[in-house]
């Protein structure tokens, strides 16, 4: 699989509604944290996410998370 590009080396932290998200994980989208179709030819897919009540959530902004969409702290390796 390509390494993904880091859009940020920290998570994004955002009051998140109930619903679908569809979260990026090439590191292209110009909409980060989510997906623009920017992976398009990559070999990426976005990651679907459904959050199911309102929280604060903070998204992996460095696409090396072992815990998918979610911020596991692993920026602060890299």
């Amino acid at each position: 699989m390509p390494t993904p590009i880091i859009a940020q080396k920290a998570p994004f932290v955002q009051a998140t509604n109930p619903g679908i998200y569809h979260w990026c994980t090439c590191g292209g989208s110009k909409k980060q944290p989510f997906c623009d179709g920017s992976h398009k030819g990559t070999g990426f897919s976005p990651k679907k996410v459904d959050i199911a009540e309102a929280k604060t959530v903070a998204w992996c902004g460095c696409k090396n998370s072992k815990n998918g969409a979610f911020c596991d702290g692993s920026h602060s390796r890299l």
